[in-house]
């Protein structure tokens, strides 16, 4: 046969497929059709055939009748006044004893896409919906779903419609959920199937006979359906139990799926089913499949979300295999990250450790990352093998490290000592822009620990006139006016060098801009300079707790079996991680409500029989405290220090209040609340929807606590009013001797006090204002004080 896109090519098949001898000899006649199809496979433009293509399709031949459809479907829409003389053709073939010839019929007429052939289909459809053979009750359905998507602007046919929905009861699984996905199609605008209670039963009774994609496809439609009783829900779910534990990832995932959906109100029992998916996803995790381990580790870390134990025992089934690909490990990886605790921290830092000189340099990157958010719990041995790994003198394994540093001195500030003596001699080893501005920005906020910060810099200084980073040369200007400001005799002389470069030479705006800002900066005093440069820093001798509150399962419900699982779960998009030996969570089947509304007024009552020193309750309000969102550390911080300034050394007052927050701060008599255990008080607090994000080690002074929580109530029945309120608890453990005013927020009535007695200090910042709200939140907290105070007594 001549080459592909000849002229000859066409014209010699046209030859043997109009010749009489090859027609009358079927093998012969079938090899020809198969040159033409191998030619339209490989691109040859072989539509020129299509009239004697259509003269070869009245055989009874049905491999030939296979390979001519073929062609007619693929050309049709070139040739479409040739394809009404196929139709007689199809038609017959419908009428064929043959059930295969009846259904290869049925799904080349609709496969044909013209609509002027619409009016001709529709009759063999019908009939087709009522054949004796599943087979071509089975292309009948899908048919019509094909003419709807054709024409999708016209009519309904209620007939054709009410047809599909009693074929809903056919006795052949596959046709049953061919009607249930035309019927999706057909009735798209309407809202797809009707659900009612006759047809899930009948639909969940007849689930096993399915394979598994029609499973999946009967499970996601019958999300829609709510029982209106809760016994019927608890058929229902009796019903899908053994699907939960199914061989098959996929109907494990959408029964799961279903059952969330299904128990959104009773989060005990969506607790439970995901207790019992748990060996289905391990096996999945296992597969030989790399996009189904992929997917099963995405979808593990949804569920760890609310359930952060879930998979604690079963840490080592996610230890990563050499020859698995990259993107698998950085996924098990972070799972790793999620079940540290102290049993295994060991185990899982050695383990780190190998795939930190993995020959795929973001694999190793990814584990010197993962060893960093550990080390924010685990310090002492993390920081030792990352001080170990800067000695390999690798520029990725060091870049990594050295920004990995960074991450966790700007959480735990109180690493700074042993990071910034490791930071010796690195700098000859980066080469990566990354790296580089990590080690700047170290330098910068510790360049006074560090010996050898001036002459580290002067050799980036030198070499500024080569650098091509953008960010390298910004993170320079800010590292030497802040090492200028605590060390000026070594930094001086330098820092204008790069100043002169940087206002006089540099091309790129917004290098020169930023070293014009500094050095009007620097005009305006020293004094100022070091306001702008050296804000107030984190205590070194608060703890940060690692890690966010477990969420409420229908935070995430809603993306499970779901392409969204895959994309919410990135690399690195936790600041923290969760499992350190700070962060207490409690038992989720304890506290399976996590959203508890709690009324203020019992609260209050609680507190008031117990100590005469707190102030009664007023007021009833309904009160609403939830965790979500969450907030970070760091956005905490920033919230905290914007406030806490305007309202620092103003008088004696306890209520600071501008237009859009509010500032209390109260004295609770309860001293032996800093001496309680850390897991105690994060669990008590969490138990009424508190979260604590930092704390101070028991028995230190001055002893600290900073903590948030989100309040809803609605006021009078309008509309819920939410607000965020951030707080500290501060215990100094000298006596308190003052007169505190202290002014109702809603009332103006005064309750002097003569001190002399230890109390914590409480301080609560709240935006956007809401005093009732803001009251009904200390009442609660004040509660849980006294208890632990009790409690400790």
């Amino acid at each position: 046969m001549p080459y592909l896109g000849s002229e000859d090519t066409v014209r010699e098949l046209r030859r043997a497929l109009s010749n009489p001898n090859v027609q009358s000899d079927h093998l012969r006649y079938r090899n020809t059709i198969l040159k033409v199809i191998r030619a339209m496979s490989q691109g040859v433009d072989v539509s020129g055939l299509f009239s004697e293509m259509v003269k070869a399709c009245a055989t009874v031949d049905i491999v030939q009748k296979k390979l001519v459809y073929v062609f007619l479907c693929s050309y049709a829409t070139l040739n479409p006044e040739l394809s009404l003389l196929v139709i007689n053709t199809l038609r017959k073939d419908c009428q064929d004893p043959n059930p295969m010839v009846r259904s290869l019929a049925l799904r080349n007429m609709t496969n044909l896409r013209l609509p002027s052939l619409v009016e001709y289909v529709e009759q063999p459809l019908t009939a087709g919906l009522r054949d004796r053979a599943a087979c071509v009750r089975r292309v009948a359905v899908l048919g019509w779903a094909k003419l709807h998507n054709l024409q999708p602007n016209s009519e309904i046919d209620a007939a054709v419609v009410n047809e599909l929905y009693s074929l809903l009861r056919d006795p052949d699984p596959v046709v049953m959920v061919n009607c249930l996905r035309a019927l999706e199609e057909i009735l798209k605008e309407e809202g797809g199937v009707a659900i009612n209670k006759p047809i899930t039963h009948h639909l969940l009774n007849r689930l096993k006979e399915c394979d598994v994609w029609g499973q999946c496809e009967m499970l996601r439609i019958l999300q829609r359906y709510r029982p209106q009783s809760e016994d019927e829900l608890f058929d229902i779910l009796s019903l899908l139990d053994a699907s939960l534990v199914s061989p098959h990832p996929q109907v494990m995932a959408a029964t799961l799926s279903l059952f969330l959906s299904l128990c959104s109100s009773l989060p005990a029992v969506s607790l439970a089913a995901l207790e019992r998916v748990r060996g289905p996803l391990l096996a999945a995790c296992g597969s030989v499949s790399r996009e189904m381990r992929f997917t099963a580790l995405c979808h593990i870390q949804l569920l760890l979300r609310s359930v952060p134990g879930l998979m604690g025992a079963h840490y080592k089934r996610f230890f990563c295999g050499y020859a698995e690909p990259a993107y698998i490990k950085q996924r098990k990886m972070q799972v790793l990250v999620e079940l540290v605790n102290d049993e295994n921290v060991a185990m899982l830092l050695d383990e780190l450790k190998g795939y930190c000189t993995d020959v795929n340099t973001d694999t190793a990157q990814a584990a010197i990352s993962a060893i960093g958010r550990i080390g924010r719990s685990h310090s002492d041995r993390c920081l030792e093998i990352l001080t170990g790994l800067l000695a390999l003198k690798q520029e990725h394994i060091t870049s990594a490290v050295v920004q990995t540093m960074c991450d966790l001195v700007w959480v735990c500030p109180q690493y700074s000592n042993t990071v910034c003596s490791a930071l010796e001699g690195c700098e000859e080893t980066l080469q990566d822009s990354q790296g580089r501005q990590a080690l700047l920005w170290l330098l910068g906020v510790y360049g006074e620990q560090v010996s050898g910060a001036p002459y580290t810099l002067e050799v980036f200084i030198d070499g500024v006139r080569s650098e091509a980073s953008l960010g390298v040369k910004m993170e320079l200007l800010t590292t030497t006016m802040r090492l200028f400001v605590c060390r000026p005799a070594e930094t001086q002389d330098m820092l204008g060098r790069l100043l002169h470069y940087c206002i006089e030479e540099e091309t790129d705006m917004c290098v020169h801009d930023q070293a014009l800002l500094y050095y009007h900066l620097l005009h305006c005093g020293i004094e100022e300079t070091r306001k702008v440069l050296q804000g107030r820093r984190s205590d070194p001798s608060l703890g940060v707790l690692i890690g966010r509150p477990a969420e409420p399962i229908s935070q995430w419900a809603c993306s499970f079996n779901t392409l969204e699982a895959l994309k919410q779960c990135s690399i690195e998009t936790e600041s923290a991680s969760r499992g350190s030996p700070e962060h207490f969570t409690c038992d989720p089947k304890s506290n399976p409500d996590l959203s508890v509304t709690i009324n203020c007024s019992q609260a209050e009552k609680v507190y008031s029989d117990s100590s005469a020193d707190v102030p009664p309750s007023t007021a009833e309000v309904p009160l609403s405290l939830s965790l979500s969102p969450a907030l970070s550390p760091e956005e905490f911080e920033r919230l905290w220090l914007q406030r806490q300034p305007m309202h620092a050394d103003q008088g004696a007052e306890n209520i600071e209040v501008e237009e859009d927050y509010v500032c209390l701060k109260e004295w609770v008599l309860s001293t032996a609340v800093p001496h309680c255990s850390t897991q105690s008080l994060q669990a008590a607090m969490q138990l009424v929807n508190i979260q604590t994000l930092a704390f101070t080690p028991p028995h230190t002074l001055p002893w600290r606590v900073y903590l948030y929580t989100h309040t809803q109530h609605e006021p009078s029945g309008n509309t819920p009013h939410c607000t965020l309120i951030l707080g500290e608890l501060l215990y100094t453990g000298e006596a308190s001797q003052r007169t505190v005013v202290n002014k109702g927020m809603c009332e103006g009535d005064l309750l002097r006090k003569e001190g002399g007695e230890k109390e914590v200090k409480v301080t609560l910042i709240q935006q956007p204002r809401d005093d009732k709200a803001l009251k009904g939140f200390l009442s609660i907290l004040t509660t849980v004080l006294y208890t632990l105070s009790s409690e400790k007594n």
